[in-house]
């Protein structure tokens, strides 16, 4: 466990509570129902190096207010960079006329679920050492040394290194009573070598697997959180490997999915297809809709009796974790699927009671204090068997398989079912042992019949959060981060492709 830590100080200096008083006592004046108001500060750093040369270092910073209202059932909001009392009054009044304008051009009407109050609490987030604590010539230090561990090794090339830090903080306040105070800090690490082949025309890369996380510096310094020791120093021989490995024989193929790949595939195939905005069509222009529709909620079989799969803003360094969500929703955690049937949706309070359930889940976010909170994931993660199954204990099982670890690429269809991914590492699997590297690899399948292929589950040893830094939704553009917590897991019959020859090479 980290210290607990407090909010600092220079925000909650600022004039949180009287901006409260002034946009939610103007809103309500001009008509609104109901109104919050949301203090947003957002701080952003990130350092990239090519080959230990520094190439990027900025930090960027945002702070605004946001209020959203609701009059006469239609949502209105506005949002403004000034943190003044009476710029806080005039935008809520002109959120109250964009709803008054919008509701009569609106046939839905909006209706909150309701939630306790929540009066004056606060949550941090777990972290050690605070990365703007850290000067930006010890970071650069830090990727420097990384970059050149990596440089050294016999037959690498080019070295790209990446640190990317937020420190997110914010303060809301509704006309129901609560008013929250909350900051977190997450980063993501990433350190990629590159081999070049001059005479063949050809190159490749692998990445280190150290995921984003809801943690300080102290996951970049020293090995306390991440071997980075061990890591770099394996990195080049595996990358040599990789090189000079044989391409895959496509066909159906048993897997054994690391941690490390199998969290994109949750991301991608239950995540976001378990949104319910997109489920029933709100997110159709951007990035689909889902094939998860509410008529197979309780009902369908979305995989295997070993899938259980839970949504969370609780787990301890997770990217989506959160005290309250940008409703005032305190943090839970809820099935998705239980013994391979579809269960659960992620929800806001709209959404909450547009399904008929008495509480939101939680799920409310907004990237930027001039953007309005939409639905957003949860750390979707597949639980692990109670019993003590190694990765190794799968892959035992395994006559003749691959076992994939990392992520790289992937393409998922507008319904969240057609998918195909590929990876930063492929074992061949022969008697239930590796026997080398292969390449070349991706696997495809529908989200149904992949995840009712998993015949196996590992044991709590080999569960692992992994994670989106940016996970992308909305029009006009909303990022998130999330996490994504796996155990190893065994799949049977995946149809393996050859990208090599699917590419026309």
């Amino acid at each position: 466990m980290t210290p607990n830590r407090g909010i600092d100080a220079d925000f909650l200096d600022l004039p949180r509570h009287e901006l409260a008083d002034a946009a939610l006592s103007a809103a309500t004046a001009a008509g609104a129902s109901h109104a919050d108001l949301r203090v947003h500060r957002l701080i952003t750093e990130i350092i990239q190096l090519r080959d230990g040369e520094l190439e990027t270092a900025v930090i960027n910073r945002e702070v605004g207010l946001a209020v959203r209202v609701i009059v006469d059932g239609t949502w209105g909001f506005a949002s403004h960079a000034e943190l003044a009392p009476s710029v806080a009054a005039e935008t809520a009044r002109r959120a109250v006329h964009v709803a008054t304008t919008l509701a009569t051009l609106s046939s839905e009407r909006v209706e909150l679920a309701p939630e306790p109050v929540y009066r004056d609490a606060t949550w941090v987030s777990s972290y050690r050492i605070d990365p703007f604590d850290v000067s930006a010539a010890d970071k650069i230090g830090v990727l420097g040394d990384y970059s050149g561990r990596l440089l050294a090794a016999d037959g690498i090339d080019h070295v790209s290194a990446l640190l990317t830090a937020v420190k997110e903080q914010t303060f809301y306040a509704d006309t129901f009573g609560s008013s929250i105070t909350q900051q977190r800090v997450r980063v993501l690490p990433s350190l990629e070598a590159v081999t070049v082949d001059a005479q063949a025309g050809s190159f490749d890369s692998m990445r280190t697997l150290a995921p984003p996380m809801g943690r300080g510096w102290e996951a970049l310094a020293g090995d306390e959180v991440w071997n980075w020791t061990d890591e770099l120093a394996q990195l080049p021989s595996l990358l040599a490997e990789k090189v000079k490995a044989p391409t895959v024989v496509p066909g159906p193929t048993d897997l054994v999915i690391d941690p490390t790949n199998l969290w994109l595939t949750i991301h991608e195939s239950i995540g976001h297809a378990t949104e319910y905005d997109r489920a029933i069509g709100y997110e159709a222009a951007y990035a689909g809709t889902s094939f998860a529709t509410p008529d197979k909620l309780g009902a369908m079989r979305y995989g295997s009796p070993v899938m259980n799969v839970t949504a969370d803003r609780t787990v301890e360094f997770g990217l989506a974790t959160i005290g309250y969500d940008d409703e005032g929703v305190a943090a839970q955690s809820w099935d998705l699927v239980r013994d391979g049937i579809f269960t659960g949706y992620q929800l806001d309070r709209v959404f909450a009671r547009r399904l008929g359930h008495p509480r939101s889940n939680g799920c409310s976010y907004a990237d930027s204090p001039h953007h309005v909170p939409i639905q957003r994931m949860a750390n979707v993660s597949l639980q692990p068997a109670p019993e003590q199954i190694s990765t190794d204990d799968l892959i035992a099982r395994v006559e003749d398989g691959i076992y994939i670890v990392g992520d790289k690429s992937w393409s998922i269809d507008m319904q969240r079912y057609n998918f195909q991914f590929t990876g930063q590492r492929f074992y061949r699997i022969r008697g239930g042992r590796l026997d080398g590297q292969l390449r070349d690899v991706a696997y495809q399948a529908t989200t149904t019949d992949f995840w009712n292929s998993m015949e196996a589950v590992g044991g709590p040893a080999t569960w692992r959060l992994g994670g989106a830094f940016n996970c992308g939704k909305a029009q006009p553009g909303q990022i998130a981060p999330v996490s994504h917590g796996c155990p190893s897991a065994l799949f049977r019959g995946v149809n393996v492709l050859n990208t090599r020859t699917e590419g026309g090479r």
